[in-house]
């Protein structure tokens, strides 16, 4: 696995400029696997991403499981935390939207079906450290 970022955020600011920059590397096609605690910032740093490219309609897809979005580039947003069981993903065609070349999907809490993932994919674990500061580490797979 390659080391893509490493990063302290201790403010909002923070994970902008790291989103911001993690914006500048993606393509369609790619796949990222976002995962941490509540709270921890996942949805904020897909938020950001999406700022760069004109879109600032961005929500946590929670209880739609998968937001989609279009401005100078598609996306797609999936959240699995109330997921129950893989087949739903099934059901909903998710194997459609990740051979969609076009788009760029995120899926937040990834590690609870982490089984349906293709072998190529961007992984950021958010971390609390202490209080409000949280470490945002981006690995390429």
């Amino acid at each position: 696995m390659e080391l893509v970022l490493e990063r302290e955020s201790a403010v909002e600011q923070d994970t902008t400029e790291a989103a911001n920059y993690f914006a500048s590397l993606i393509q369609p096609g790619d796949l990222i696997l976002l995962n941490g605690n509540l709270g921890s910032g996942k949805t904020f740093f897909v938020k950001a991403v999406c700022g760069n490219y004109g879109i600032n309609n961005v929500s946590s897809p929670s209880f739609a499981i998968v937001n989609e979005y279009n401005g100078t580039k598609k996306i797609y947003h999936f959240d699995f935390y109330r997921i129950k069981k893989i087949s739903e993903l099934y059901d909903i065609g998710f194997e459609d939207y990740l051979n969609d070349s076009d788009a760029i999907t995120f899926v937040e809490w990834a590690d609870l079906w982490s089984e349906i993932f293709p072998a190529k994919y961007y992984k950021i674990n958010f971390e609390f450290v202490s209080g409000e500061k949280r470490i945002i580490r981006i690995t390429k797979q």
